[in-house]
Parts: structure tokens; sequence; C-alpha cells
């Protein structure tokens, strides 16, 4: 698992707080932000987030539902790399927020009796970036 897939599941899956995962997104390149921004767009749709999960992962980030992100995900539209520089970070919240509520129903759904996703079995002895 890369460096941010196993940063991106773990702020999903709350194994690492926000802040950490801000600081972390924050402290990489524009280009590789926009990168991470298109993992978190792809695993999202892996993982079946629906419109119906808009509410609630708007809700989940914190991000206001006035600004650009909220207002592109709530037309279903997740491409946010195109965003200006200074709405990336609230594109990465609330994209990861939207990866919770789709992957915790999924997990709920399909892997309850386990599963054979790796990212499903990140333990606290996992250390990521």
């Amino acid at each position: 698992m890369h460096q941010h897939e196993l940063m991106i599941n773990q702020l999903a899956q709350g194994l690492r707080p926000t802040a950490d995962g801000m600081a972390w997104f924050a402290g990489l390149a524009e280009d590789d932000r926009r990168l991470v921004l298109r993992a978190l767009e792809q695993f999202c749709v892996q993982a079946r987030a629906t419109e119906a999960d808009v509410p609630e992962a708007i809700a989940r980030s914190g991000v206001r539902p006035t600004y650009s992100p909220a207002v592109m995900l709530t037309r279903w539209r997740l491409h946010m790399t195109g965003l200006p520089s200074y709405d990336l970070p609230r594109a990465f919240r609330l994209l990861v927020a939207l990866l919770a509520v789709a992957d915790a129903r999924r997990r709920a759904r399909f892997c309850a009796d386990g599963c054979s996703h790796a990212w499903h079995h990140l333990g606290p002895g996992q250390v990521g970036p």
C-alpha cells in the first residue's frame, strides 16, 4: 500500500485524527495534493459512494455547505482536482468524509464476516507517513 493510500484509509477509518491528515496534506506539493485528490475520488467510487451520502459527508467534514467543494459534491461532481489551490484542503477533508461514510456502509454489508481488502485490515501497529 502506498503512503497516500495508507494515510487516506487511516483517516477514513478513524485510525488517525483529522488534524494529522490535514497537516500531512498541507505538507505536500500542490501537484501531489491533486494526485491525492484523484486517488480519493477513485476510492469513493470504489467504495460505492452515492449522492445520498453527501449530506452526512458534508456534516462530518466540517466544510461549509456553501464552499465550492461542498457545492460540487451536492451536484454529484466528485472530480475536484481542478479547484483553485486554496480549495484543495477543503476538498480533501470532504472526500475523506465521503469515503468514510461509503466505506463504513460497504464494510457493514459486504465485509462484516471478513474480507481480503488490505485497507480493511489496518492495525494500530501500522505506522503511516
